[in-house]
């Protein structure tokens, strides 16, 4: 596949415009979008200089599926690994909020594989709908807020059963949704949505160990990211601790804390 790698349905395009693999534009303000798709409008910040746009739905809408699909037939018990299934999906693109999904997927999937806390499908699929309503592409860059941070939150006022006006489980629930935060913003420049999946997962990990007694196993061998070719924005390189050629003990640190 070269850098503008197209997925298999509709000949979309998983880097830059899905439509015709132009870069886009970020606007400094927004803006009413046509949907290329459905036609819909929709304000916006991001367009392709051809004119297309897509909006929320359409653009995630088979990735999205894809990933549903996994997260409810894995029985895995390794976030990252199944993370690291689902990105590998030829339909997520190689940026943009299908990684909330998946950080939402692989965490709540592990959960309930382990089986140390009881989580049904139900309470799964009750995180993506929360997630869709706060992830939203590129808003990354234009609130500083990673649609992942939402996602991994609303696992956890899931499992702890916060909303507001509870004590210590909206607490514990804002306490790692900061750890979150602080870890992308440690692999930030430019973003890249796969490095927050791991690290964010990674952070889930450690906090599920200490206040839930919950061990979810790391993967079988260290992360190492394939997609670095890909990156619209340019890879961070060495930087980047899941760069192929990055020191193996930082890569073992991020994997498993």
């Amino acid at each position: 596949m070269t850098m503008r790698q197209v997925s298999k349905e509709k000949n979309r395009y998983t880097e830059h415009c899905m439509m015709c693999g132009s870069p886009l534009e970020y606007l400094d303000r927004i803006a009413d979008l046509q949907c290329s798709d459905c036609g819909k409008i929709e304000s916006g910040h991001i367009h392709c200089p051809g004119s297309h746009y897509l909006c929320e739905t359409c653009h995630g809408r088979q990735s999205a599926e894809l990933i549903k699909e996994l997260c409810f037939s894995t029985d895995v018990t390794s976030p990252l690994e199944i993370a690291e299934e689902m990105m590998a999906v030829p339909q997520v693109s190689m940026l943009g909020c299908q990684h909330a999904l998946i950080g939402v997927g692989a965490l709540m999937a592990a959960i309930r594989n382990d089986g140390t806390l009881k989580l049904t499908n139900r309470q799964i699929e009750e995180a993506f709908k929360r997630t869709e309503r706060q992830a939203i592409g590129g808003y990354c860059g234009l609130t500083g807020v990673c649609g992942i941070v939402p996602g991994v939150g609303a696992c956890f006022a899931i499992l702890l059963n916060s909303k507001c006006g509870t004590d210590r489980e909206q607490r514990l629930t804002m306490e790692v949704v900061s750890n979150v935060v602080q870890a992308i913003a440690d692999l930030t420049g430019p973003s890249c949505c796969k490095a927050y999946v791991r690290s964010s997962l990674s952070v889930a990990v450690q906090f599920l160990k200490d206040n839930f007694d919950v061990n979810l196993p790391c993967p079988s061998a260290p992360v190492r990211c394939q997609y670095d070719s890909r990156h619209p924005h340019g890879c961070r390189g060495t930087k980047c601790p899941y760069f192929p050629k990055s020191n193996a003990k930082q890569v073992s640190e991020m994997n498993c804390q």
